[in-house]
């Protein structure tokens, strides 16, 4: 009976919990992505307002730097740019966007795979046995300054043209780097960790697996993505040399036919498929490191 009492005298004062609205938490995420969408216009605005104006006062050369409405305009003269195709092939200086777009676009995240795969094998192999960091890193931080572009000679000797000889440059271009880094992000794993994971019983392996590396990988997620771009303009050097096809050759072709609406239109949809690919990169650095906020460029 006292139990029942105390019971009903607990219901009784007990403060309702708080009711939390959806629409409250959803409304700041859209109105931050709206202003941060209206600042990225009223940017490539004011930029393309004054390239238009220099144009129409005749202060630059509208044949070597023809205002943005023309070589966009490209795309309506060309009806080729967006017919959907097999392949990424082209007759002549007509190139099908849609396909040239996809083609750079693979080879980019093929290479960034291998390269993060394989980075993350070979620095952890370096990290947990001595003598193979003692063999690995004095070769890999000769290799890890080399500039990807520098690789493309070699790149097409070994994989001939096309698609392996671009993700081979991507590939070199980020894995020394990934490695480095790998052991880097590993040797500075607090220790407090470490240790509260050795008085649980936890073994070596069992240390290595669940606690240094889910401590090293919110690192090297940023590495990457600050990485890409120089993944993407590896691979973009890698087509207007030897590759033939994609966004790189789009703007190659230009260069060689003096088709400066072409060149133009080519450098406009790279910048824009870049940024579309870190603001993709950024949603699933999001996704996979939940517990914290993604690195902003």
């Amino acid at each position: 009976m006292i139990g029942r009492i105390e019971a009903d005298r607990a219901a009784s004062v007990a403060v309702p919990a708080p009711v939390v609205r959806r629409g409250r938490t959803v409304w700041p995420r859209v109105r931050a992505t709206a202003q941060a969408a209206l600042w990225w216009v009223l940017s490539i605005g004011l930029v393309v307002a004054a390239w238009e104006a220099a144009a129409a006062l005749g202060l630059i050369n509208a044949i070597i730097l023809p205002p943005p409405h023309e070589f966009i305009g490209e795309i309506r003269n060309q009806a080729q740019f967006l017919m959907p195709a097999v392949g990424v092939e082209r007759t002549g200086a007509h190139f099908v966007a849609l396909t040239a777009i996809v083609a750079s676009v693979q080879r980019v995240l093929a290479g960034l795979f291998l390269a993060f795969v394989a980075g993350i094998l070979t620095g952890t192999l370096a990290f947990y046995f001595g003598i193979v960091r003692k063999l690995t890193l004095p070769t890999v931080t000769l290799l890890a300054p080399i500039a990807p572009v520098a690789w493309i000679p070699l790149a097409i000797v070994a994989f001939g043209i096309g698609d392996w000889s671009a993700i081979f440059v991507v590939f070199v271009g980020i894995y020394f780097t990934l490695t480095l880094a790998t052991v880097k992000a590993m040797t500075n794993v607090e220790p407090v960790y470490l240790d509260a994971a050795r008085v649980l019983g936890a073994s070596r392996i069992q240390v290595m697996f669940h606690v240094v590396l889910p401590a090293a990988i919110p690192a090297l997620f940023d590495l990457v993505r600050m990485n890409l771009f120089g993944a993407w303009m590896g691979v973009l050097a890698a087509e207007m040399v030897g590759v033939n096809t994609g966004l790189g050759a789009i703007v190659m072709v230009g260069r060689q036919m003096m088709n400066m609406n072409l060149t133009f239109l080519g450098m406009a949809m790279i910048g824009l498929v870049g940024f579309l690919l870190d603001a993709a990169f950024g949603l699933v650095q999001r996704r996979v490191l939940w517990w914290r906020r993604a690195t902003e460029l």
